[in-house]
């Protein structure tokens, strides 16, 4: 069970960066790059505020070393899959999701080992830290690029076929998750519950909750309008729980890391269940806000056409004759019909 883990978990990752990659369309990368404001809020969001939180609730909640690199391990992982399908739900700017996701997930081969590395220096006494495998991270991260690339070019030679590996990457996303919950229960059981302290569900709940909160506050900062400020809010919170799955289970020794590499999974149930409650209160209370202003913007639209219709005509015609004074007569143009 535990290989057939590891390769579950391999797989799933693969799966995964495909299916980003099938996201990103060449021409609007360069747009981003010439404008890179989704490149900062990516760069701000998920390795300065999202480490951040992650090293204070680990001091908050007097985490052990072991919990507190896994904690941190979560923080400083890149966006990931499920912030592009919430962002749809929200009617948020999906171009923006995707070049946040994708810009973080490449800003993470270098800035990730840096991120644990900084904040790890509170527990660096202790044996997890000391073999803190930054290098296979980065050998991890690394091997993500290739699926990333293949699906760049496919969505470049075939779109529809993007379209499908995107649709498909989503799925493996859920069934992955459901399939390591199965397995871990099969193997571990109840004696894994008991394991993992109380306050390691606590973050669970809080830090995906705190990371929706902030990035709404830094798209607030930004003055950017309301569909983006819930796509980064999406992003920020959201996670790429298969990476740091396959990094806990990859990368370090099971005796050494036991039961924690449960917590990515437990973040990604609760940052699902807290992402579609934002979904549940915009659909109930946001929605009809959003249908007025698009209303507005169409109802404007034609008022426009319309004057410019009566313009055109006005403007047309020839032949009609108005007498303005007593003693002047004016020539004004009428339409004549042939």
């Amino acid at each position: 069970l535990s290989q057939g883990l590891s390769v579950l978990v391999g797989l799933g990752l693969c799966v995964t960066m495909l299916g980003l990659g099938c996201a990103v369309e060449l021409g609007q990368l360069g747009q981003q790059l010439r404008r890179p404001v989704g490149l900062l809020l990516a760069l701000l969001g998920q390795f300065v505020a999202m480490p951040l939180l992650a090293f204070l609730l680990a001091l908050i909640f007097a985490l052990d070393e072991v919990a507190a690199v896994a904690v941190l391990l979560c923080g400083c992982c890149p966006g990931g899959n499920l912030s592009n399908l919430m962002s749809v739900l929200v009617d948020g700017d999906m171009n923006l999701s995707i070049i946040m996701t994708a810009s973080s997930t490449l800003l993470a081969l270098f800035l990730m080992p840096l991120c644990l590395w900084i904040y790890s220096r509170h527990w660096i006494n202790t044996a997890v830290v000391q073999l803190l495998p930054l290098g296979a991270v980065s050998l991890t991260l690394g091997s993500t690029l290739l699926p990333i690339g293949l699906g760049v070019l496919i969505r470049y030679r075939h779109p529809r076929a993007a379209d499908l590996l995107v649709k498909i990457s989503l799925w493996s996303l859920l069934v992955t998750l459901v399939i390591l919950f199965i397995l871990t229960g099969t193997m571990l059981g109840p004696d894994l519950l008991a394991h993992i302290p109380a306050s390691v569900y606590a973050i669970a709940v809080l830090m995906p909750l705190a990371g929706y909160a902030l990035g709404y506050g830094l798209a607030t900062v930004f003055k950017m309008p309301p569909h983006c400020r819930r796509t980064v809010s999406l992003e920020t919170g959201c996670q790429n729980v298969q990476l740091c799955t396959a990094i806990l289970k990859l990368t370090f020794p099971p005796e050494l890391i036991g039961g924690m590499y449960m917590f990515p999974l437990l973040y990604a149930l609760f940052q699902s269940a807290e992402a579609g409650l934002f979904v549940l209160v915009y659909k109930m209370y946001g929605r009809d806000s959003y249908k007025q202003d698009t209303l507005g913007e169409e109802e404007d639209t034609d008022i426009s056409y319309k004057k410019l219709k009566e313009e055109e005509v006005a403007d047309t015609s020839y032949g009609t004759v108005t007498t303005e004074e007593p003693n002047s007569i004016q020539m004004e143009p009428t339409q004549t019909a042939l």
